[in-house]
Parts: C-alpha cells; structure tokens; sequence
C-alpha cells in the first residue's frame, strides 16, 4: 500500500502538540471519579458560552443530538415545517424529522454553498416553525437577511454551527446570532473530541433550561421528569478534552486561514474555483473546499500522488435514498446537486506543512 503523503487529516500530530495537557486533563477526571456531566463539563460549557458570546451552553453528546434537542426547544412538534438546506451533512435534515417535522428544502448561493436568502422567504407556510441555515466549510451564512425573515413571520433561527466553531458573521460569533446554535466536537472538527460531542448555545434562558432537562431524562431535579426527555449527556472526559483545545482553538483558526491564504495564492489562474470568503464573514476553513467540472478526474489525479481529498458531499439530501420520501426530484434544487457534482475538499490543518501544501498545489495545477 502506498505512503499517503498528504492525509487529509492528521490528528496523531495535534494530539503531541498538546499531550501533556490532554494527558494531565484525563488523569484529573480518572481521580474525581466523576464519569459523565460533572466539572470539567460544566466548565466547558461556561468558557464555549462566552467564547461564542452566548449567555449559555449545554454540552450534549452529539452534534446531532445538538440540532434535535434544539428543535424540540424552539417548540417544533409533528405537522411542523423546518426550512434548510440539502447540501449538507445529512443530520441537518435527520433531526428535523426527529422531531416529527418535515423538512422544507430550499437552495444554496453558489459562492458561499449557504442559504440563499432570496428563496426563504417563499418556502414559508402556515405550517412553518423554524429557519435552519447551515454555516457550510466554516463559513456563516448570510444571516441578516434570514433573521429578518424569521422575525417577520415569528419564526425561530437555528443555526447549524457544526463546522464553524469561531465563525463570525460581520463580527459576531455564530451561535450566538440566531435563536439557538447547535455545534458539533466529532474528531475531526476544528475543535474536536476524541469521541463523540455537541453542544447548544443560546441567550435565552427558556431554551436553556428546557435543553438541560431533555437531555438528562428529561429531570428537572433527580428521579422527577417533567419531560419526555433523553439520554444525550457529554461524558466528562470530552468535556476535559474540549476545555484543553478551546485554549488552542484561535491559534489553530489563523493557522488555517493562513493555509487557506496560500492555497489562494498557489491556485490562483489554475483551472478550479477557489472557495470565496464572503464579505460577512470570518471563515475558519473547516474545509477548503473547491470547485471543477473535472472533479472526479481531479480527485483521481491527487490519489494516484498520494494526496488524500474528500467529498463534502457528492449526493445533496434531496437525492439520498433514505430522503426520497420528501418528494424532491433531480432538477428541483439545482445549485445544491450542481456543487455536489464539483465540490473537493483539499488537505487543511494547523500541522500541514508548506511543503506539503505546496505539493497539492502543484498537483491540482498540474492535473
């Protein structure tokens, strides 16, 4: 088997840059005893809240559950409408139909791969209870324009933050903009656990608390349960993880977007779109994430010099199996399925060295 000389990821290298902390921070909750919740969790979520420039945060153990729990706060219930995208992760449309909701699908901007505002407004209903954007790659959609639509109509906005930990929009922090924010701390996140995490953020303390109890069997105090609720605690020691690389994580976002910097640099006249930060936003480059028509030519081209790449995503949600049910066909979004059939994601981390960035350029030119 060949040597991949450029993974698309390397977390082995991130984890020895911080070691002795991640170390230090795993034995402290071996000695407490304490397993799951506890103090390293409830110091998490007091740093992510104010780190996000939000009154509160609720650590949950997915991104996903993040999203549903977040839905069922904001009062979405059966017969409910949820607007988002397809061109995303696939959980953005999962946890709408979690909370018995359907999922209204409108299109992307091209340039950005987030909600096109200019079609909202049109999918809105009487059944309508929620807007969903989703900041895609680590860029934030264009939230200003959503949020006055939402208000406009008493909707509520949840963002999908799960790619965009230290994201702004026109210099605010996502999760912090809309109603609810929901993250994801999957591994590979720019900040990631080492395990499965999420987290909610949120200002409005009805919200909060109604999140905390979900979560946690729905209690509202030990063995008495108000609500229906559901086991999607975060285990301390993800807790403990994410407090280390919290302190790590704007260090982390200038080295990718320094990164993402060259790559503009060396791809500049080549045959591929470069991703475009928009001018609302900080872009912390979960992914950087181009453009071809040659795409599956290209990603072939890269594999065979040992260069890893990804696809995020080949197939929009609207045409995944699982969703056909929803009733879109192929044609019915088609920015969404034209990206899915260009979109490649090169190799970006804080630990890529100039060399290797170097040698993907040259390969992507060169192809």
């Amino acid at each position: 088997m060949a040597e991949i000389k450029v993974p698309s990821l390397d977390l082995k290298t991130q984890y020895r840059s911080i070691k002795p902390e991640i170390d230090a921070a795993l034995a402290n909750v071996l000695d407490s005893g304490q397993f799951v919740l506890g103090p390293e969790v409830a110091g998490f979520e007091q740093e992510f809240a104010t780190y996000c420039g939000a009154s509160e945060c609720i650590a949950l153990n997915s991104g996903t559950s993040a999203l549903h729990l977040a839905l069922l706060a904001a009062g979405v219930r059966p017969g409910d409408e949820v607007i988002t995208v397809p061109f995303t992760f696939v959980a953005s449309v999962a946890a709408v139909l979690y909370a018995g909701a359907r999922p209204v699908l409108v299109d992307i901007d091209p340039r950005s791969f987030t909600m096109d505002p200019a079609v909202v407004e049109s999918a809105i209903t009487p059944r309508t209870k929620a807007i969903l954007p989703v900041h895609l790659y680590g860029q934030p959609a264009d939230l200003d324009p959503i949020t006055e639509i939402a208000r406009r109509h008493s909707l509520v906005v949840i963002e999908d933050a799960a790619q965009a930990h230290g994201a702004k929009y026109k210099g605010r922090p996502v999760g912090s903009i809309g109603d609810i924010g929901c993250f994801s701390f999957y591994p590979g996140k720019n900040l990631g656990a080492y395990g499965e995490g999420g987290a909610v953020t949120t200002s409005n303390s009805d919200f909060a608390r109604t999140i905390r109890m979900l979560r946690d069997w729905g209690q509202d105090r030990k063995y008495h349960h108000a609500l229906h609720g559901f086991n999607y605690r975060m285990e301390a020691f993800q807790g403990a993880i994410l407090r280390v690389k919290l302190r790590h994580l704007e260090s982390w976002i200038q080295a990718r977007r320094a990164i993402a910097d060259k790559y503009n640099q060396l791809l500049e006249g080549s045959a591929v779109d470069r991703p475009a930060e928009m001018t609302w936003a900080r872009h912390v480059y979960h992914l950087y994430t181009l453009r071809s028509k040659r795409r599956d030519l290209l990603q072939d081209s890269l594999r065979k010099k040992d260069i890893q790449t990804g696809i995020h995503y080949a197939m929009p949600a609207h045409l995944q199996p699982a969703y056909a049910n929803l009733g879109y066909g192929r044609g019915s979004l088609p920015q969404s399925e034209k990206a899915a059939d260009e979109v490649l994601s090169l190799p970006l981390y804080p630990e890529i060295s100039d060399d290797q960035i170097e040698m993907v350029a040259k390969a992507v030119v060169n192809q």
